[in-house]
């Protein structure tokens, strides 16, 4: 089983793009603490590279940006490639499968893009309810 779950902050704004067929495709990275520190006291920080696809690819470039925090659930793919020396290098990426927004919406500087979404939807009004005559007997419950 490949899965991963970490939880962490965005390093920099998402990055959504398309392929050549037109699907979504976003790129962003995210900061992990350890839950331990160093000798020296100090708390260490492993960096993530995450790719997510079509109207998730969408809906986190929409709400999320630089220092929010989230929650990624995915799978690790492990690319290879060649560096512009020929030096062969591998690099580690998680695949979103589920995404979830941890920085409150009353946030510094997320309120504003929690909003964007408004639309003209008319707002359904709630049933009033009534109260019923009768005496207790009366209810079969």
């Amino acid at each position: 089983m490949n899965k991963v779950f970490l939880i962490g902050n965005l390093t920099r704004d998402p990055e959504l793009t398309e392929t050549a067929g037109g699907v979504a495709v976003c790129h962003f990275a995210i900061a992990v603490n350890r839950n331990y520190t160093s000798q020296d006291g100090e708390r260490q920080t492993d960096f993530f590279n995450c790719t997510a696809w079509r109207g998730q690819a969408e809906t986190i470039a929409r709400y999320t940006k630089k220092g929010n925090k989230v929650a990624v659930t995915g799978s690790v793919q492990l690319r290879n490639y060649e560096d512009n020396q020929g030096i062969k290098r591998t690099a580690v990426d998680i695949i979103v499968q589920d995404v979830e927004f941890l920085t409150p919406k009353t946030s510094d500087g997320f309120d504003d893009v929690m909003d964007a979404p408004k639309t003209n939807a008319p707002v359904k009004k709630r049933p009033v309810l009534q109260a019923i005559e009768g005496d207790d007997e009366d209810f079969p419950f």
